[in-house]
């Protein structure tokens, strides 16, 4: 195998394992009560994109069980950032939504992301179409073989 498809290998792995095991880092929005697991504030992001989104919908996306789910949801509601109701059409199911305070932290959260990868977003805009499609196909292969891996 060629030197460059070694580092790339390389990299490619370091990467996942920073990715695997920055689970547990925290974001900090500057007050303990402003402080989110990665898992909170992506719950938080999805319950803000998709209005009235259910937990067994944020399970299927996060590929995690409805109960991880329900625990975050119980623990981001007693905080005050996130509000449930009944569902109109099925009542045993329950809506999410964000509170002005889950508003204020998913704007931050926006915020942070168009900070922190603004340097991300430049090398894309960087790149020819040719050179995404590489990168595209690239990380369809490797996404599929993550998910075949672990």
């Amino acid at each position: 195998m060629s030197d460059l498809k070694n580092l790339v290998i390389n990299d490619f792995i370091k990467m996942t394992e920073r990715i695997a095991n920055g689970k547990t880092n925290v974001l900090d929005f500057g007050s303990e009560d402003m402080t989110f697991y990665r898992g909170e504030i992506h719950m938080l992001k999805m319950v803000g994109d998709y209005p009235g989104i259910f937990i067994s919908e944020m399970a299927r996306n996060f590929n995690i069980t409805r109960a991880v789910v329900a625990k975050t949801v119980r623990k981001l509601e007693k905080r005050g950032f996130l509000l449930k109701e009944e569902d109109r059409e099925d009542k045993k199911r329950l809506c999410l939504f964000l509170t002005e305070k889950g508003k204020k932290v998913y704007e931050l959260h926006h915020i942070y992301h168009q900070e922190f990868d603004r340097p991300l977003f430049a090398y894309l805009e960087s790149l020819d179409e040719a050179d995404l499609h590489i990168i595209q196909e690239f990380l369809k292969h490797a996404n599929s073989l993550i998910e075949n891996h672990f």
